[in-house]
């Protein structure tokens, strides 16, 4: 009876306890990013040509594209002999870092844990391969751009390259 009697009474100590500290507020969504205007056309050849660049210093022949934070398309270049197919999923990579807000790259990482990553298969116009990278500017987010052309950890450099070349840490 005695032992009945002990757990009773660290039960509501620790329910009253539990009363005294109301629960934390929920930390913000990573994903809360304000949408800026659109990159610009001038900006958006700049921001290809870094990824261009990557891309020829290390003798990899990339389709490239731009778009603006609604997905739509600002500018898109393609080295002669890049694989066909490339030239598509370039224009869907980056389409998918604007609507998403995130780099593809993270949508491949959730998909390979498996488990609740699958979710990403059902998420429309979701691209799970790294080479889409958002762009901002102010920390406001103006586009993102998609990069293929070769292993899609090479897409992402190029992607990455081009999307520091646009905001520089102050």
């Amino acid at each position: 009876m005695s032992m009945r009697l002990v757990f009773a009474a660290l039960l509501i100590a620790a329910s009253g306890a539990s009363a005294q500290n109301p629960p934390a507020a929920p930390a913000p969504s990573l994903y809360a990013t304000p949408i800026g205007p659109a990159i610009g056309l001038e900006a958006a050849k700049k921001v290809a040509a870094a990824a261009a660049a990557e891309a020829r210093k290390n003798n990899w022949l990339m389709a490239i594209a731009v778009v603006g934070p609604a997905g739509t398309l600002i500018y898109y270049e393609k080295a002669d002999n890049t694989q066909l197919g490339s030239a598509r999923v370039a224009i869907d990579k980056a389409r998918s870092a604007a609507l998403y807000k995130r780099p593809t790259k993270a949508f491949q990482d959730a998909l390979a844990g498996g488990g609740v990553g699958l979710r990403v298969l059902r998420l429309e116009g979701a691209v799970p391969v790294e080479g889409g990278v958002p762009l901002y500017v102010e920390g406001k987010l103006v586009g993102a751009i998609g990069v293929s052309g070769d292993l899609s950890e090479h897409d992402g450099q190029c992607a990455v390259a081009a999307a520091a070349s646009l905001e520089k840490p102050k």
